[in-house]
């Protein structure tokens, strides 16, 4: 309690040292709770379910193919689930979205189409209500949906009463028979309500080519990975020879079902990570160099306490309860810090899956606890060392005001270590920063400007008539061409400029199968209008008319340069290289197009090839060319497509620019963050180069007036303290150009358009602290100049 009193009341004769502790503190460790909570929540927890390290997703691959994982066809599921021995129960889900005719206005859903064993694989039950009954999960049964908690608030108020009532969709009537608990989050957030897919629907049990399913599975406890994929590897070639054709080339892909959701943002959380960490670590090497200070100030009454009889054990536990007190109190404030930095992380990271899970519980209320001991063992002990080792009786020898201060190495190597880190944070922050610029100087292919996009609810019953949907969507895009201030109007199954891992291979009809030529393509599938809407140009031929059946297509230069050069292309017909019953047919090349960076804009433009049809899914996105604001059109689209489809609901309508820039949340959000970490950085580690230079100048006052009063320059004076600062900021450039190479080598992968080894970002960021540095060096250098030396000898 006695070294709690005196810690509190130093606090009390030094503020303003204490506050800038405490500030300091509070950022490094309130930046570095907030990251820690996003990666507690994405990367560390097991999913929101229980047992959730039990989940897998399981998918089915073609050896022979091009693509690593594909849906899985119903019957193909039930076999699965059937005759594996790992799992507790296998299900799978697939989503869409539709329209809620019951109310005033269509409204749109998204429903997810579930298979049995749905609740039992996820370990969680309705809140209200029940789970399906068998019936409702057989063919021609009654129709049901359990609703979600947020879908139950919005639409009924959280009325007990809403189970039992109904809902219209896509013109069928459904009863609401469960309410989901608001725990239930389930992968696809947008989710507002689950029916059953019939286990025995007639299409779906005789059919082993279609696939629709997610599927995720539970296993059993105690069994491993490794163990159910051999497992499921042995069923599925009982399957293969059960049934050749397609199981025989079909195998089956395990994957813990945390990796596929989160597996994408890992390697960008642990830079984050690493990089507030050493904001951190900056931070406490300034409190450190901050304290020095602070005991050198103390040594006489450090000796007296020494001459009194206090142990060196006493007196380093007074300094470190000093410190552990400073640390507390920034610990405080850092939670505040970290409060404030997490909605601004959520707001950042809105697209990065779990990323709403992240919040302030007791395990960070640990974690900033730790951080604020272990700063405290980093701050205090260094200097509750140095000051205890000092020589009593020297100490007091020269306690009084006209010592001449020594060297303190030690204090220069923490400012030297302050500015190695922010040049490392520097240089990662440029790299991204000059990544960014790069990626923002890329030409797409296509023209995203005065585009909007939307989406207009289906749903995959409609297939059944493939003509009558083809009419369907035709017609609502001559309704939006026919509208003032619309230029073109097509649909694309997939949002251009965004990643579609699926890859096709063809083959041109007439060779035979068995050539040695592989044509490996980025399919797309779209309507007539397309490339108008998109202002891709046209080299030859003509582009995608209106039809039904996909027996026409158009290729972009990249397919011609690589499998067709100097041949005549026009006219050509593509087949797939493994024909299904639901393969397309030989299609007619009918022009070739410029090439798009259709994958996204961080990626080299591939072989594709567009094919031409309206209905490849019952819900396309429907793109809109404009003359003026895309957004100012919106409402006038929502309109005319109501006239036209009064039962469906219109939603996502955004300018394609933004999802081109949403492409990104991830890059920009790398890039905003380490920015700021690193632009707090170099300012801490100028911070800390002025007070410790500011320090030298107040402890040598005596040796300056002598000098002056001898007949030195003012200028010498200058120089000699503006190159104690240019000299430790050196010694940091060279030790940062060191620490940054090896973390742009983790950031190599992230880069787009520019080397780890920039030279542009390395001058930039040395020129850049050396300016700092020595803008932070020349204030006391030139405050030391003007020191008077009669005055100063005088007080001596």
């Amino acid at each position: 309690m006695m070294y709690l009193r005196t810690a509190l009341r130093l606090m009390g004769k030094t503020p303003s040292v204490s506050a800038t502790i405490i500030a300091t503190l509070a950022l490094g460790i309130g930046a570095n709770t907030a990251v820690f909570s996003a990666i507690d929540a994405i990367l560390l927890r097991p999913l929101p379910f229980p047992n959730g390290d039990q989940l897998m997703d399981l998918g089915q691959f073609n050896r022979k193919g091009k693509n690593p994982q594909t849906p899985v066809a119903p019957v193909r599921l039930e076999d699965w689930n059937r005759l594996n021995s790992t799992f507790q129960a296998i299900t799978g889900y697939y989503t869409e979205d539709v329209s809620e005719t019951s109310g005033p206005l269509p409204e749109k859903v998204t429903k997810a189409s579930v298979a049995p064993r749905f609740f039992q694989v996820w370990g969680i039950w309705p809140a209200l209500g029940r789970e399906f009954a068998p019936e409702e999960q057989q063919f021609r049964g009654p129709n049901a949906v359990v609703v979600s908690d947020r879908f139950w608030r919005r639409r009924f108020g959280a009325d007990p009463r809403a189970v039992g009532k109904k809902l219209r969709l896509e013109g069928f009537t459904y009863t609401i028979v469960g309410v989901m608990p608001p725990s239930f989050l389930f992968p696809e957030r947008d989710v507002d309500l689950w029916s059953p897919v019939p286990v025995n629907f007639p299409f779906a049990v005789a059919n082993r080519q279609i696939t629709w399913y997610t599927c995720v599975g539970r296993l059993k406890p105690g069994v491993g990975v490794d163990q159910a994929r051999a497992d499921l590897a042995t069923v599925q070639a009982q399957l293969g020879n059960q049934f050749p054709r397609p199981d025989a080339n079909l195998g089956v892909k395990i994957t813990p079902l945390k990796d596929v959701k989160v597996g994408g943002v890992r390697s960008s959380l642990w830079v984050l990570f690493g990089s507030v960490s050493l904001l951190l670590l900056l931070a406490c090497s300034n409190i450190a160099a901050l304290l020095l200070a602070q005991t050198a100030k103390r040594e006489q009454e450090i000796a007296i306490r020494f001459s009194l009889g206090a142990s060196r054990a006493a007196v380093c536990r007074q300094l470190l309860t000093e410190a552990l007190v400073l640390a507390l109190v920034g610990a405080v404030v850092a939670l505040a810090v970290a409060a404030g930095a997490s909605t601004a992380l959520h707001a950042l990271a809105r697209n990065v899956p779990r990323a709403d899970e992240a919040r302030l519980d007791w395990r960070i209320l640990l974690y900033t606890l730790g951080s604020a001991i272990g700063a405290t063992m980093i701050c205090g002990l260094l200097p509750a060392l140095r000051a205890t080792s000092q020589d009593v009786r020297g100490s007091l020898a020269h306690a009084s005001r006209s010592q001449v201060s020594s060297r303190h190495p030690l204090q220069w190597a923490l400012v030297s270590v302050q500015l190695a880190l922010a040049v490392t944070l520097l240089v990662g922050a440029g790299l991204l920063l000059r990544s960014f610029q790069a990626l923002a100087r890329v030409s797409p292919g296509f023209e995203p400007t005065h585009v909007l996009t939307l989406r207009v609810s289906g749903n995959y019953g409609e297939t059944g008539d493939m003509k009558g949907l083809a009419q369907r969507i035709d017609r609502t895009l001559d309704g939006l061409r026919a509208v003032a201030g619309v230029d073109a109007a097509g649909v694309s199954a997939a949002m251009p400029g965004t990643a579609f891992d699926f890859r096709a291979e063809l083959r041109v009809s007439g060779e035979p199968a068995e050539s040695d030529r592989k044509i490996v393509v980025d399919p797309r599938y779209v309507s007539a209008g397309y490339f108008e809407a998109m202002g891709m140009p046209l080299l030859s031929g003509e582009t995608c008319r209106s039809t039904v059946r996909m027996d026409t297509l158009v290729v972009n230069r990249s397919f011609v340069d690589t499998y067709l050069p100097g041949a005549a292309v026009i006219g050509r017909r593509l087949q797939p290289a493994n024909p299904g019953p639901y393969s397309a047919p030989p299609s007619e090349i009918l022009g070739i197009v410029g090439d798009a960076r259709e994958q996204g804009l961080n990626r080299e433009p591939a072989p594709t090839v567009y094919w031409c049809i309206s209905a490849a899914t019952p819900n396309p996105i429907y793109l809109v060319r404009t003359r003026g604001n895309p957004t100012s059109m919106a409402e006038a689209l929502r309109r005319r497509i109501h006239e036209i489809e009064p039962s469906r609901s219109v939603f996502d309508v955004t300018p394609l620019t933004q999802h081109l820039s949403d492409n990104f949340a991830e890059n920009r959000l790398r890039a905003v963050l380490l920015s700021f970490f690193a632009m707090t950085a170099v300012s801490l580690a100028c911070v800390g180069l002025y007070g410790t230079l500011t320090y030298f100048v107040s402890m040598r006052r005596r040796e300056v007036g002598l000098r002056l009063a001898l007949g030195a320059l003012r200028s010498q004076i200058v120089t000699k303290f503006l190159t104690q600062g240019v000299r430790a900021c050196v010694i940091g450039c060279v030790a940062g150009v060191g620490l940054a190479a090896a973390f742009a080598r983790a950031l190599a992968s992230m880069l787009f358009g520019i080397s780890s080894w920039d030279a542009v970002t390395y001058a930039g960021v040395l020129a850049l602290v050396l300016l700092t540095g020595v803008a932070a060096s020349l204030i006391p250098a030139l405050r030391a100049s003007r020191v008077e030396p009669m005055q100063v000898l005088r007080n001596e």
